[in-house]
């Protein structure tokens, strides 16, 4: 190769790894922008504090990838997460010890999971309608268990899984670590995470090349509904009560952490370590304009702006690599 061909293919290099990288670089130039504005950004409290403050959204967030990958949607997850920490706080209410109580919760958003796949898989019914239909469910049993009102926890134990540290580290935080850790292992070195790519990309040519497709939808929502489910718990943990009110708008923070990480809606494309740096994002931006006191309701304008041009440079990456 000679020095011409060598340059090029080192300038093409540089052009994949920013391409690739480029919502890295902009988180990490808005956390500079940060740590100048704000001098307590970078302290480890509030870092910390970050971390807490993603982690149970962060689990939604990774099981939505693994949907939106599949090329489906689940509008349930907000309405899931308040009707999950009803449910875990009225067990315990009624005398049900913690960890039957929290394992009961985890199977049923996990059977309510199975449900959306079966209506997808048996009656074709599109997944945005069924967890559409789901997500209004979820909010009336949540009113149902707790009849309007918060119902308290009284399991002196039980705020550890909320509000505890562990080696210093606050416990969601271990949790969603750990839950990014096994789905990102699944996506990547499993046979079951190249099946949902494949589903994603191109769901009849996957069932003609073996691919058990209606097993695969099933277990995606699943998934879904079991990671609700412990975020559900861990949100109960933090307010030691069951608010039916609580986690709302919830999935549509998930999905744009997801879209931000660079996964496509059209399906077969995306990362979960993409949507660890989707929901980062978030909990940054976040996280910045409160320590700088800006006004809640310019929070929202400026967090859909900012979800917007994330959204507008991985398309613009996606078509570049096209």
């Amino acid at each position: 190769m000679n020095l011409s061909g060598k340059q090029n293919h080192i300038s093409a290099g540089i052009r994949r790894w920013l391409a690739s990288s480029m919502m890295d670089l902009i988180l990490l130039l808005i956390c500079l922008a940060l740590a100048l504005k704000a001098p307590n950004f970078l302290t480890l409290d509030n870092l910390l504090n970050i971390l807490r403050s993603i982690s149970m959204l962060g689990l939604l967030a990774f099981g939505m990838t693994m949907v939106i990958i599949a090329r489906e949607i689940d509008l349930s997850v907000g309405s899931g997460v308040a009707f999950a920490c009803c449910l875990v706080a009225r067990l315990m209410a009624e005398g049900v010890p913690p960890v039957i109580s929290m394992a009961l919760t985890v199977m049923i958003l996990f059977g309510c999971g199975l449900f959306i796949g079966f209506m997808r898989v048996s009656f074709s019914v599109p997944s945005f309608i069924t967890t559409l239909a789901l997500f209004t469910g979820y909010k009336g049993l949540a009113l149902m268990l707790t009849g309007g009102f918060p119902v308290a926890i009284n399991v002196s134990w039980y705020y550890y899984l909320g509000s505890g540290y562990l080696l210093g580290i606050p416990v969601p935080a271990i949790i969603f670590t750990l839950a990014f850790a096994v789905i990102y292992f699944i996506m990547k070195y499993t046979t079951f995470g190249g099946a949902i790519y494949a589903i994603g990309g191109n769901d009849e040519a996957a069932r003609l090349s073996g691919i058990n497709v209606p097993f695969i939808r099933y277990m995606v929502f699943g998934i879904m509904g079991a990671l609700t489910a412990v975020s559900g718990i861990l949100l109960s943990s933090r307010i030691m009560s069951g608010t039916p009110t609580v986690a709302q708008q919830w999935e549509l923070d998930a999905i744009a952490a997801v879209i931000i990480g660079g996964t496509s809606f059209s399906g077969g494309v995306g990362t979960v370590r993409g949507t660890l740096v989707g929901i980062i994002f978030i909990g940054v931006i976040v996280n910045g304009m409160t320590l700088l006191n800006v006004g809640i309701y310019f929070q929202y304008i400026v967090r859909g702006g900012l979800i917007l041009a994330a959204v507008m440079v991985n398309r613009i990456q996606e078509l570049r690599t096209r």
